[in-house]
């Protein structure tokens, strides 16, 4: 066997490989088109490709787009296409799922496949007349996602003397021993945006009558072993030794590598139904020819899956068979008759012969074995894995402790996604709770509001509000606890219902923030008393007499621009504004001339000084003027080490939307915010926007 790796290029680092002796040797070179991935110049051949979206459907899609491909080249009589057999159509449709798979689950993009089918015999890459190389077909799989880098050089020649899977393992990184064993030449390109994993299938067109000749016979244990080697192609393979005593391990090592392969899969999805699909998908066709996963969804179910009122129900979230056109059949045959849970046994009890699904009912396939394995995770049933094989009369202890120990890996996948949507669902909640629920509409007086909480935070320490105060006023605020995660939006929690208590009990804007203000001193006072207690406590050799608080509880202070806005009478336009800013960025007006002007004074934070006072100030909105306040998340984001705010840069993006709408103008400063730096913004956004009707025209 040869493994070669050509030289690095600006554009990118290709390793080929060849799996056969008397296959192709030089690998991508061997098997090529124009602009594919492999390439070489040769006789003009068919091909057919298609995009995939980077979703569960697409390795369905994928295989129906294989089988298609082959029909169209046999009823287009295409040279060589007489040897196309089903089981070439076999492999192909098995190793294209495996890698479009992969693809999808590592890559997440959009996944392209190319099929061809190259109908003249070649001499090999290398220049070597003796060997020939049969027609072929040459399937290409492109991700734009290039995340495994080809290893040295060095690495690859060590290798080589390490016997033929040493190479495979050591040269290939994470394993595609399965593409080895059945193609003829295969490879992978690496691109700055994009890679491609090929391979090539032989044609056997010599042999007449190629595609009626019947099946070999193959052993079971040994048909188990094969398949379970195509979990190498996702596992991460591990070194294993230059010696190796003949046949030692295979089936425990196969087996190890498809739990790996299983738990490494499972464990990244946050959802029941995933999770159940791809178990399904993990087993067919390497275990057995169908699959089907029941759940007992209860009050973990994700929503809007059809949960059960009781939680006792099954319900059949996942079906999949070898033949896909037995699908829609077999989930309407276990739909009849769902797996029954015997009264009286326990959680964990193993698995058990289960009745094939299809019996008595001619026209369907043949008997076989099926088995049905309890999930069961912390002590409760969660499903039930069924799964069968036609032409068996039961399956073997060693297959089925390797079923029992993957139900367990799929039952602990099945609680943490319930657990995950679980909390979802409370952090959706507890987010719609803390935002209002609604912007109040200030007469002559156009809003806008942009809010967008950190990536990955499902509530942040910003919040808004716009809300009718009485006695025709209007009040405002925007507000940025110090913090950030649930410890912060508790104090949000607290502060946007107080505010608006105290503005409709009448209090101006300066008596709020000074009751605000005490309330929130009075919390960090508490705090730090707790603390100075326990440490006095703690030196004179007693007891705490107070808990000390975890540092993500401790009192958080808060920054605030608060205001009221009171129209001006007749609908005359404009309106009358009084605002004070506690430790905020300070608020801009833009004028009908484009200049912008801050109106308002620095002041204290709210829960740092009890004693602070705080004074407010009052100006007029004229007719087409904007006023505009913003959070540090804007006036702070960075690129490098550059401010969005230095030299007056917030006043100048906002000079620059002179003539908008209130809408259009907070579209345009998040749009500038967002552009300042390619990053997403680490922090939480927010602006308000406010825009007195009228002005020139």
């Amino acid at each position: 066997m040869r493994t070669t790796t050509s030289s690095p290029r600006d554009d990118d680092v290709m390793a080929a490989r060849t799996t056969r002796p008397g296959g192709v040797r030089g690998g991508a070179r061997g098997a090529a088109a124009t602009g594919s991935a492999a390439g070489s110049a040769g006789p003009a051949v068919r091909a057919r490709s298609v995009r995939l979206p980077g979703d569960p459907q697409a390795a369905s899609a994928a295989r129906q787009f294989v089988r298609d491909s082959f029909a169209e080249w046999t009823a287009q009589r295409l040279p060589c296409a007489e040897g196309l057999t089903g089981r070439l159509a076999d492999e192909t449709v098995l190793l294209v799922s495996e890698l479009v798979t992969n693809a999808v689950v590592h890559a997440g993009t959009t996944v392209e496949l190319r099929c061809r089918l190259d109908p003249a015999p070649g001499r090999d890459a290398e220049g070597d007349p003796g060997a020939a190389a049969l027609p072929g077909v040459v399937v290409e799989v492109s991700d734009r996602h290039p995340t495994r880098p080809i290893r040295a050089r060095e690495q690859g020649t060590a290798a080589e003397g390490a016997g033929t899977e040493g190479a495979a393992v050591e040269s290939g990184g994470h394993g595609l021993r399965l593409i080895s064993a059945v193609a003829e030449s295969w490879g992978i390109t690496y691109h700055r945006a994009m890679k491609t994993v090929w391979f090539r299938l032989p044609v056997d067109v010599d042999v007449p009558g190629a595609e009626d000749r019947p099946e070999p016979e193959i052993a079971y244990d040994d048909q188990l072993q094969r398949e379970l080697r195509a979990a190498e192609l996702l596992a991460p393979a591990a070194r294993r030794p230059t010696r190796r005593e003949p046949g030692a391990g295979r089936v425990d090592n196969g087996a190890l590598s498809f739990l790996a392969e299983a738990s490494d899969l499972l464990s990244g999805q946050l959802d029941a139904d995933q999770v159940a699909a791809l178990a399904a998908q993990l087993i067919v066709p390497r275990l057995a020819d169908w699959c089907a996963v029941w759940l007992h969804d209860g009050d973990g179910g994700a929503p809007g899956r059809g949960i059960a009122a009781s939680g006792e129900e099954q319900r059949l979230a996942g079906v999949w068979h070898a033949s896909e056109s037995h699908t829609d059949a077999l989930r309407a045959a276990l739909e009849k008759q769902p797996p029954e849970v015997p009264d009286g046994a326990a959680p964990g009890s193993a698995p058990a012969a289960a009745r094939w699904p299809w019996l008595d009912e001619p026209g369907y396939e043949p008997g076989g074995a099926a088995l049905a394995c309890p999930l069961v995770a912390g002590g409760r049933r969660l499903g039930t894995l069924l799964l069968g094989r036609g032409g068996l009369l039961g399956f073997p202890d060693d297959v089925v402790a390797l079923i029992e120990d993957l139900g367990r890996r799929v039952a602990r996948a099945v609680a943490t996604a319930r657990a995950y949507s679980r909390q979802e669902r409370i952090s959706q909640v507890l987010q719609r709770r803390l935002l209002p629920r609604g912007r109040a509409q200030v007469p002559g007086v156009e809003s806008a509001v942009v809010y967008e909480p950190r990536e990955g935070a499902w509530a942040g320490g910003d919040f808004w509000d716009l809300f009718e105060a009485g006695e025709g006023r209007w009040c405002f605020a925007l507000g940025d606890v110090c913090g950030s995660g649930p410890e912060a939006a508790a104090v949000t929690g607290l502060a946007r219902p107080v505010l608006r208590l105290l503005a409709r009990d009448g209090f101006g804007v300066a008596d709020v923030l000074d009751r605000l203000n005490k309330t929130m001193a009075r919390e960090a006072a508490d705090s730090v008393a707790a603390v100075a207690a326990a440490v006095a406590a703690a030196g004179a050799g007693a007891e705490a007499p107070v808990e000390i608080r975890e540092e993500g509880e401790q009192a958080r202070f808060l920054s605030l621009l608060y205001g009221e806005i009171v129209p001006h009478p007749g609908g005359s336009g404009g309106a009358r504004c009084t605002l004070a800013s506690a430790g905020h960025p300070l608020p801009l007006v833009l004028g009908t001339d484009g200049t912008v002007r801050v109106v308002a004074a620095p002041q204290m934070l709210l829960g740092v000084v009890q004693d602070a006072t705080y004074v407010s100030e009052s100006f007029d909105l004229c007719p087409g003027e904007t006023l505009l306040c913003v959070t540090d998340g804007v006036t702070e984001r960075r690129s490098g080490r550059r401010l969005f705010d230095d030299e007056d840069g917030l006043a100048t993006a906002l000079a620059a939307g002179a003539g908008l709408d209130a809408t259009a103008l907070a579209d345009h400063l998040r749009n500038t915010v967002h552009a300042f730096d390619p990053t997403p913004p680490d922090d939480d956004l927010a602006l308000l926007v406010l825009k007195a009707a009228g002005g020139p025209a």
